[in-house]
């Protein structure tokens, strides 16, 4: 664990380190300008560039987070990110939308991105919380960390997973996230869909 950051079970990985600043429970990530973690499934593209701030994550887990973005340009967000490898992870965004709206965008990509956009909201925050339960993940935001809308559940592959947090600024010059009230527990909803 880090010192004074209980909520990380094992020691992170930060790449690159100079885009991210831990101190008091705050996580700030800043990514650079045209920085993604994308596979277009309408052209040959692939994108790896953004900011990770990545543990270990073993067993059962849930990973949560106040997330505050500093919106500027399309697609500008804050991420809560399982990572395998660079053909299979995915993430939970709160995202600027082509239409300048926050919303929350999930994305699973097994070789291809499965590109998914869900509900818009107001303002610069939103709770945000992924979850493992045996093989299976759920992805869920919340307007105040207390009832929980489930975004989708999937599976990746049988293999290590890593969790944690990316940003990301793939039209703008680039953009600074805030991860507060990071939360790691060992345990697991009942009910994916019950709100909890």
């Amino acid at each position: 664990m880090i010192k004074g950051m209980p909520f990380f079970p094992h020691p992170p990985e930060a790449i690159p380190p100079s885009c991210w600043l831990l101190e008091e429970g705050l996580l700030t990530g800043i990514a650079p300008g045209r920085t993604d973690l994308f596979s277009d499934p309408m052209e040959d593209r692939r994108i790896d560039s953004a900011p990770t701030f990545l543990f270990p994550a073993h067993g059962d887990f849930l990973l949560q987070a106040r997330v505050t973005v500093d919106f500027a340009a399309t697609f500008d967000a804050g991420v809560l990110l399982l990572f395998q490898d660079y053909d299979h992870w995915a993430k939970l965004c709160f995202e600027y939308s082509p239409q300048q709206n926050p919303m929350i965008v999930s994305v699973v990509n097994r070789g291809i991105s499965d590109d998914c956009n869900s509900a818009l909201l107001e303002g610069s925050s939103v709770y945000l919380r992924v979850a493992r339960r045996g093989r299976g993940f759920a992805f869920h935001y919340s307007n105040d960390a207390s009832y929980w809308h489930l975004v989708r559940a999937f599976v990746l592959l049988d293999l290590p997973v890593q969790a944690g947090f990316l940003v990301q600024s793939p039209t703008g010059v680039g953009c600074r996230v805030r991860f507060s009230e990071i939360a790691y527990r060992p345990e697991t909803p009942g009910d994916i869909r019950s709100g909890e």
